[in-house]
C-alpha cells in the first residue's frame, strides 16, 4: 500500500461467534478505526470494545514479526527456513525415538475462528499420526458436545434461540447482559430482544450464584449453589414429569428413554435436591410449573454451567427441559439452522480414531485429551511420553487449571513451539516463537458455524491490511511442516507433491494466485453448500454482499432431519447419563472442606476476553487488574473491608489481589475474574514483562474432573481467604 488516502474496508470480528460486522478505516496499511457496520443486516448489534481495539494487538509494541529462535536467555529472529527445518527435524527424530505420540498439540479459542486454522492443523496432526492433542474444550464447552452427542449424534449440533417468540426464558449458567447471546449458538442483540419480549409480557428466570447484570432486569433469581444446577434441573423435571406436564406427542414421538427419565425422577426425592441446590422447594416446583405451562419457552445453558465436576449432566437436564415440555423445533424456542453448509454432515466424514490416556485411561472428548491431564503427560517417561508440544494460538497457563504445574512441565520439554503475536506467560519456556497473521491480515469465511447463527447469514471477512511480511497463516505453518517432515498432509498421498507444485507453477508464472492458498477452498465451501430457503449460493452471491447477507427468513422443520442418531430420534436418556445422575444423588450433600470455607466463582465482563486479550491497555479503561469479591457478611466475618489486600488459597496455590465487598455474589461464595495473570514478554530483551492481574486458576486442583467431560471444578472450587 502506498497511498495515504483513507479507505473503508467492511469485514467482520472474529474474536467471538457473535462475528460483528465492522468498518475498518485504514490509512496507507494502518488500522486508524474500527466502528460498527451499520450496514451489516445481522450481526453488528452486538459490536464491543475487543472489535474496536483489535488494531491494538496488531501494532503491539512486542509483537513477534519474524521467526525467533531461543538462544540461552534470550531470542534470536532467523528466517522461515531455518524454523521450519529445525523443527522438522528435531520432531522427526523424537518420533523416531518415541512414538508420534511424543508430539504434542495445545489449541485455543482463536483458531477455531479462522477458515483454515484448524482443518490444517488436524492435517498435519493426521500426518504426524499422533494422539497428543489438547484443546481449550476441557475448559469450557465439553459439556455441551458431549451431551449434543449423545443426546443428537453429533457434537455440533447445537440448537438455537428463537428469542422473538418466546413468552419464558430459564437462563442458566449465562449472563447475555455483559456476554451477549452467545457461546455455541449467536443470537445478534440477543439481550435487548429478550428484554423486548419481556415488556410485552414474557419472563425472564435466571439460575445463577452471582446477582450478575442479567439478575439485575430479571423477574425471577434463583441464586443456586455453584456445581448444582444439576440438582435444580432435576427438580424440574422431577416436577414436571410427576404432575404430568409434560408435552406427551413429543415424549412419544421425538424422544426415546423417557421412561428412563421417569425411573430416575422417581428415585429423587425434592427435598433432597432443594437442599442440595440450596433453592427453596415452593420456588423450584412454581417454576418448574410456570416453565412447562408457557406458550413458548426455552431453557438455555452455557458456560456458567459447563465449568464443574458435575457440568454434563446439568448441561444434559437443560436440554431434557426443552425436549419433555415440547421446545424443540418450535417458535419460541429452540430449532436447528442448517445454515449454507452442512457442517453436521462434513463434521461426520471426519473420523477420529479413539484413543485413550496412556495414564488415565480417559478417552478423548471431541478429538481432543483433557487439558488437565498434560503436565503429567510431559513429565511422565515411557512410550508416549509428550517430548515436544505446538501451541497454537493459546495460553493454556492461564486458560486451565493448576497452571503452575503446567508451566513446570513446559520448561522440561526437548521442544516447545508457540505461534503467536506475543509471547504470552505459556510461551516463557519456548524454543521457537513463530509469528501469526491477525485476522484484519487476512481473509476468512467462518462457513462451518453458519449453523451457530440464528439465521441462515453469510459474510465474506476480507482483510483490512497487510501482514508484516515475516508473519505468516497458520495454515501455511502447518502445511510447510508436513512438508518438512515428509509426512503426507491429511494423509493423503500425493497432496504434499500438488502443493509443492502449485508453488512452483506460481513462482515460474508470476502469478501468485496459482500457488495452492485458503481461496481455493472458500470457493469449493461455496460451490458445495447446500441451498437456502430453495435457493443455492453462488460465489457471486458472496462478493456481491460486503456488509454480510441474510439468505432468507428463519425456518422450523430442520431439526429431525439433521439428527445424527440411528432412530433419527433424541436420545432423552443417554445410559451414562442417567449411571452418573444415580451416582451424584447417592452421594453426600456439598460441604466445604476445613480451612477452605469459600467457594470461588467467575463472572463476564464485556470488554475482556478470557486469557486472550486481558493484555490490552485499551480493553481496561478503569484498570489493568482482577480482584476478589466478597459479600458484605463473609467480608465482615474477615475483617475485610472495601480495597484490602487478601490472600486466596486453596490445597495447590496461592494469589494476592485486592478485595471488593458486594452482594453481588452470595454468601459463602468469593468471585475472581479468569483471564487474568499472564505476564507479555519482550523477547528481543529490551524491556521487562508486562503483568496484567494475577491467574485466579492456579489455585483450582487438575486433578478431580467431570468424569463425562473432563473439566475440572473451575467454578466452584473451594479456597481460604485471609487478610494479608
Amino acid at each position: 500500500m502506498t497511498t495515504s488516502t483513507a479507505r473503508q474496508v467492511h469485514t467482520f470480528c472474529r474474536y467471538c461467534l457473535a462475528s460483528c460486522g465492522i468498518e475498518v478505516t485504514v490509512e496507507g496499511n494502518r488500522v486508524v478505526k474500527i466502528s460498527a457496520d451499520k450496514q451489516n443486516p445481522h450481526t453488528w448489534q452486538d459490536f464491543c470494545a475487543k472489535g474496536r481495539t483489535a488494531n491494538q494487538l496488531v501494532e503491539h509494541p512486542k509483537r513477534i514479526l519474524n521467526p525467533m529462535r531461543r538462544v540461552g536467555d534470550s531470542y534470536v529472529e532467523a528466517t522461515w527456513d531455518e524454523a521450519i527445518s529445525d523443527i522438522a527435524a528435531r520432531m522427526n527424530a523424537l518420533i523416531d525415538a518415541d512414538g508420534p505420540d511424543a508430539i504434542g498439540v495445545y489449541y485455543g479459542n482463536p483458531s477455531g475462528f479462522s477458515s483454515t486454522n484448524i482443518i490444517f492443523m488436524n492435517g498435519w496432526l493426521d500426518a504426524v499420526g499422533t494422539h497428543s492433542r489438547y484443546f481449550v474444550g476441557s475448559v469450557d464447552q465439553n459439556a455441551m458436545h458431549v451431551v449434543a452427542t449423545a443426546m443428537y449424534g453429533s457434537l455440533l449440533m447445537a440448537p438455537v434461540s428463537d428469542i422473538d417468540n418466546c413468552d419464558y426464558f430459564l437462563l442458566v449458567g449465562t449472563n447475555p447482559a455483559v456476554s451477549a447471546w452467545n457461546w455455541l449458538e449467536t443470537v445478534p442483540g440477543g439481550w435487548r430482544r429478550a428484554l423486548a419480549r419481556q415488556k410485552q409480557g414474557a419472563t425472564i428466570v435466571v439460575v445463577d450464584p452471582l446477582r450478575t447484570e442479567t439478575v439485575q432486569k430479571a423477574d425471577v433469581h434463583l441464586a443456586v449453589r455453584p456445581g448444582q444446577d444439576w440438582a435444580l434441573l432435576l427438580a424440574m423435571v422431577k416436577v414436571i414429569l410427576d404432575e404430568g406436564l409434560e408435552h406427551r406427542q413429543d415424549c412419544d414421538e421425538l424422544a426415546t428413554g423417557v421412561d428412563d427419565l421417569r425411573a430416575l425422577a422417581a428415585e429423587a426425592e425434592l427435598d433432597d435436591l432443594a437442599a442440595r441446590c440450596d433453592v427453596p422447594r415452593a420456588q423450584i416446583e412454581r417454576v418448574a410449573r410456570d416453565f412447562a405451562a408457557a406458550r413458548a419457552a426455552m431453557a438455555v445453558t452455557r458456560t456458567g454451567v459447563s465449568m464443574h465436576l458435575s457440568g454434563t449432566i446439568a448441561e444434559w437436564l437443560g436440554h431434557v427441559l426443552n425436549v419433555i415440555t415440547g421446545r424443540m423445533d418450535r417458535p419460541g424456542g429452540r430449532r436447528y439452522e442448517p445454515g449454507y453448509v452442512d457442517a453436521i454432515r462434513l463434521s461426520g466424514m471426519i473420523k477420529t480414531k479413539p484413543h485413550k490416556n496412556r495414564l488415565s485411561g480417559r478417552e478423548m472428548v471431541a478429538g481432543a485429551h483433557a487439558l488437565s491431564e498434560l503436565p503429567d503427560e510431559i513429565t511422565t517417561p515411557g512410550r508416549g511420553q509428550i517430548k515436544a508440544m505446538l501451541i497454537n494460538c493459546g495460553n493454556p497457563v492461564v486458560s486451565g487449571p493448576d497452571g503452575a504445574r503446567l508451566d513446570e512441565a513446559f520448561a522440561q520439554l526437548d521442544l516447545l513451539v508457540a505461534i503467536d503475536f506475543v509471547q504470552r506467560e505459556s510461551h516463557r519456556h519456548a524454543h521457537w516463537l513463530l509469528p501469526a497473521v491477525h485476522w484484519l491480515e487476512r481473509d476468512d469465511l467462518l462457513a462451518f458455524t453458519s449453523n451457530m447463527h440464528d439465521e441462515p447469514y453469510l459474510h465474506y471477512g476480507a482483510k483490512a491490511v497487510d501482514p508484516p511480511a515475516g508473519a505468516r497463516q497458520e495454515w501455511r505453518i502447518f502445511t510447510d511442516l508436513a512438508i518438512a517432515m515428509d509426512k503426507p498432509l491429511f494423509r493423503a498421498k500425493g497432496l504434499n507433491g500438488f502443493v509443492k507444485a502449485t508453488r512452483r507453477l506460481a513462482r515460474l508464472t508470476g502469478r501468485p494466485g496459482l500457488e495452492f492458498n485458503p481461496h481455493w477452498i472458500h470457493r469449493l465451501t461455496v460451490a458445495t453448500s447446500r441451498k437456502v430457503n430453495g435457493r443455492k449460493v453462488t460465489w457471486r452471491d458472496v462478493m456481491a454482499h460486503p456488509h454480510g447477507v441474510v439468505l432468507g427468513p428463519r425456518e422450523f422443520g430442520h431439526f429431525r432431519e439433521a439428527l445424527r442418531t440411528p432412530d433419527k430420534k433424541v436420545h432423552a436418556a443417554p445410559p451414562e447419563f442417567v449411571e452418573h445422575t444415580r451416582e451424584l444423588l447417592a452421594g453426600p450433600h456439598p460441604h466445604a472442606p476445613a480451612g477452605y470455607p469459600f467457594q470461588m466463582a467467575n463472572r463476564r465482563h464485556r470488554h475482556s476476553m478470557n486469557s486472550w486479550l486481558n493484555e490490552l491497555p485499551g480493553l481496561h479503561p478503569a484498570g489493568k487488574h482482577n480482584e476478589v469479591v466478597i459479600h458484605p457478611d463473609d467480608a465482615a466475618a474477615l475483617g475485610v473491608g472495601e480495597g484490602d489486600r487478601v490472600k486466596v488459597f486453596s490445597p495447590v496455590g496461592s494469589i494476592e489481589l485486592a478485595a471488593s465487598v458486594s452482594d453481588q455474589p452470595r454468601p459463602g461464595v468469593v468471585i475472581v475474574d479468569h483471564g487474568w495473570g499472564s505476564r507479555i514478554f519482550d523477547p528481543r530483551g529490551k524491556s521487562e514483562p508486562e503483568s496484567y492481574g494475577v491467574n485466579r486458576n492456579l489455585l483450582v486442583d487438575g486433578g478431580p474432573v467431570d468424569p463425562l467431560s473432563q473439566t475440572s471444578a473451575l467454578n466452584s472450587s473451594y479456597v481460604g481467604v485471609e487478610r494479608v
